[in-house]
């Protein structure tokens, strides 16, 4: 997004640069990782800090010495591009190989079986095992079981040659062998065995019962219960004994008139106390601020002790008054009302700590290895059994906390309709996670052989948790056709009608249950790979494109872009949409038309054409800075509606989301409106929110113009929802209400006011200062349940 001040200049642009990677993202994420560390409260999340903070300092030290070459799909030298990198956000590949790194238990169980092992060679001799009459007879057994378990690509590829060598056909075996043998050292290209078999899947989970184990398991007592206890059992009768000292002092109702004679060597003793209990309970930062007297009286004490000559009358006075109404409130030290507050206080603090309970339900939750059903996650949230509560230090029959409930209910195994109602799928992102256990099923049933279908769904599943690399030049991100054992697998696949007709079904159901879900927010790329795998199952050519990265965006599209637009333009001319956003379809399509053809020249004038018109409507035709680049991707998504209408149309959305679109404009608006109206400090923030809220707003644009007679009917709606918020909003977003009013009256609204109009079009980028960015001070102080929801 564009920072504050930035303009645009009034001469000719700048011919672009050729594209480099910076270091400045990247040093930003080593900043937030240090930050993150110095903020953390416990060793859990000290360490995830800290490994962030490694691996960013890997990045650049990467970009220092150019030994990782950012931007291309090879980008780590001598791996090839099918191997499994580990990469951070915004696709920095740290140089580390997923496949690579210290053997894992299985790998060493498998060493101590099969015999001396040379140092610095052992993975090469655990493939060199696989490869052996011995090794072979495990794979193909684990191949007739289907008992093993695939967590990067890599892994399936020797099952793959198994089933090759069984299956008679070893000229294929060599040719995918003589690809993968030259990693043997390196990556391993085997399975872990599993105690379960791999099975189709009809319902699906957002994460496997292990991953919720290892959660549970790291979960530590919340400090702020920690320092709740302290305070109670430390500090508390601290400041009792405090009192009572200070009580034997008193005489006709005043303190500090008579004092034993062992009195202040006890006051000093219990002053040195004080000191020695700061060094051993620490979880209260500050035990003095618990207590609305407690320094003050401590430091008065201090006084007494050493110099009570010193005190004045006021101080006597301050003492007395903090006496009398601690024992008019709660009684004098070593009293009934005091002892029974004291106790009540214990009793309060005196419950078990969640981590407690995460330790027992991880506990029941390790005999499930994937998705829970409804009937298990009960069993698992049962109160403790006498044995449990001896182990874990429980109480027999306390319920299960609520936040620990909601940890391992996220291992429900469901239908993803039934998963997104529950609240467990919050965003497309997560769908896409949870889709990959479908479509892999799918996409499987291609495969002749069953022994071999399992592992493609495996291989598949782990291929999709890949992420994505940065590439720049419109490169393609690896394809999974291209790891060697894919493509001998796809040898033996044949794309029947069955596996058309579910593709179908299944590309149709989830992207009307994505859009109808989560209506404010465009595909997500990981949720997108997935739509396009399904419409490839389903051999249907739909131009579905990503989303695109402003800060490396080279000012170029591809094909894919162009073919959008001219399928767009067959269902969006003269719409609503058209007519807030400008858009002349028709004449678009002509000129995208005349350059249409199938050679590498037409289609370079075709997208160069499409660019020049994004560039143009954008008012930046050269790229220039990230906001430039940013408004004319924006335009990008404008004219091809970010998948919607290519979607709507060649699935027939409209006759399956009918019912539904206005009440999706309307959640459109309302998540506009309280996302506008968040408190953000971060200045960044809250570019990333007038993007979002404008990417939102569009989509609300194309769903009404989908219902164009009950678009008066949605502008009622929304008027009278505007005047529920407050008033500084109000003042500020009426400009866009009323240029959706202009475009429901067939007029296009402006960029800028006109006139005595103050309505205006909605965009979310820009290099100059964003007429909807409010002041600071206007957000809303608070985040209701909803609104976090919706985050």
């Amino acid at each position: 997004m564009a920072q504050a001040g930035q303009n645009e200049s009034g001469g000719p642009q700048p011919e672009p640069l050729p594209a480099q990677v910076g270091s400045s993202y990247a040093q930003f994420q080593l900043a937030k990782a240090f930050a993150a560390t110095a903020r953390a409260t416990d060793a859990q999340e000290h360490g995830h800090a800290s490994a962030k903070v490694a691996s960013w300092r890997r990045v650049i030290q990467n970009l220092m010495t150019g030994s990782v070459d950012y931007g291309v799909r090879t980008p780590v030298n001598q791996a090839p591009a099918w191997a499994t990198l580990e990469v951070l956000t915004g696709g920095f590949a740290t140089g580390a190989l997923l496949a690579s790194g210290p053997l894992l238990p299985h790998e060493l169980a498998t060493l101590q079986r099969i015999g001396p092992v040379r140092p610095g060679e052992e993975r090469a001799q655990l493939n060199a095992y696989f490869l052996s009459d011995a090794g072979l007879a495990e794979l193909q057994d684990w191949l007739r079981t289907r008992q093993y378990a695939i967590t990067v690509p890599e892994e399936g590829a020797l099952l793959v040659a198994a089933w090759l060598v069984g299956d008679g056909h070893a000229d294929q075996a060599r040719a995918l062998l003589g690809e993968i043998s030259p990693f043997f050292h390196q990556l391993r290209f085997y399975p872990s065995p599993s105690t379960r078999a791999v099975e189709p899947r009809s319902v699906v989970y957002v994460k496997d019962a292990p991953t919720a184990v290892k959660q549970l398991n790291a979960m530590g007592p919340h400090p702020g219960v920690l320092a709740q206890q302290e305070a109670v059992r430390v500090w508390a009768p601290f400041r009792d004994r405090m009192l009572a000292l200070i009580l034997e002092t008193v005489r006709d109702d005043w303190p500090c008139q008579t004092y034993p004679p062992d009195w202040a060597e006890r006051g000093r003793g219990l002053l040195n106390e004080f000191t020695q209990l700061r060094k051993t309970h620490q979880q209260c930062r500050n035990p003095e601020n618990l207590g609305k007297h407690f320094a003050q009286l401590r430091q008065l004490l201090a006084q007494t002790v050493s110099a009570p000559q010193s005190l004045t009358g006021r101080d006597v006075a301050r003492i007395r008054a903090i006496l009398k109404g601690y024992v008019a409130k709660r009684g004098a030290p070593g009293s009934e009302l005091l002892t029974r507050y004291r106790d009540a206080q214990a009793s309060d603090v005196s419950a078990p700590t969640h981590d407690r309970f995460a330790q027992l339900v991880a506990a029941r939750a390790c005999a499930f290895p994937e998705g829970l059903s409804a009937d298990d996650i009960a069993q698992m949230l049962s109160p403790a059994t006498s044995e449990e509560a001896l182990r874990h230090g429980l109480s027999i029959g306390l319920l299960v906390p609520a936040s620990i409930r909601r940890k391992i209910e996220g291992c429900l195994a469901d239908t993803p309709e039934e998963l997104t109602r529950q609240g467990h799928i919050t965003s497309g992102e997560v769908l896409a996670k949870v889709l990959v256990q479908i479509t892999s099923g799918i996409r499987a049933q291609a495969v002749d052989d069953p022994l071999l279908q399992p592992v493609y769904a495996s291989v598949y599943s782990a291929f999709r948790m890949r992420r994505s690399l940065l590439l720049l030049n419109l490169q393609k991100q690896v394809q999974i056709e291209e790891l060697p054992w894919v493509a001998a697998i796809d040898a033996f696949r044949t794309q029947g009608v069955q596996e058309q007709d579910v593709s179908r079904q299944a590309l149709t159901h989830v992207s009307a249950m994505a859009l109808a879900a989560f209506p404010h927010a465009i595909l997500p790329n990981k949720l997108l790979q997935e739509l396009k795998a399904l419409a490839k199952g389903a051999d249907l050519k739909i131009p579905l494109v990503d989303e695109l990265a402003a800060d490396i965006f080279m000012g170029q599209f591809s094909t894919t872009f162009v073919d959008a637009v001219l399928q767009t333009a067959q269902v969006m001319q003269g719409s609503l949409y058209a007519t807030y956003y400008g858009i002349d379809y028709q004449i678009i399509a002509q000129e995208l038309s005349a350059l249409r053809g199938s050679d590498a020249k037409t289609q370079a004038a075709a997208t160069q054409l499409f660019a020049d018109i994004c560039g143009t409507r954008a008012g930046t035709v050269r790229r220039s800075t990230p906001a430039a680049n940013g408004m004319v991707i924006e335009q990008q998504q404008i004219l091809t509606t970010q998948n919607l209408s290519v979607l709507f149309s060649a699935l027939g959305l409209r006759s399956v989301l009918d019912a539904q679109l206005i009440s999706m404009a309307q959640q459109c608006f309302r998540w506009v409106c309280r996302r506008q109206q968040l408190k953000m400090d971060d200045f960044h923030a809250r570019l990333i929110m007038l993007k979002n809220t404008a990417y939102a707003w569009r989509q609300m644009i194309f769903f009404l113009s989908l219902q164009p007679d009950r678009v008066p009917e949605f502008l009622q709606w929304a008027a009278a929802h505007l005047q529920q918020q407050p008033e500084a909003f109000r003042a500020r977003f009426e400009a866009a209400i009323s240029g959706l009013d202009l475009a429901s009256l067939g007029q296009v609204p402006p960029d800028e006011p006109t006139g005595r109009s103050r309505a205006r079009r909605f965009l979310g980028w820009s290099t100059q200062r964003h007429w909807l960015m409010p002041a600071k001070e206007v957000f809303t102080d608070s985040l209701d349940t909803e609104t976090l929801q919706n985050i």
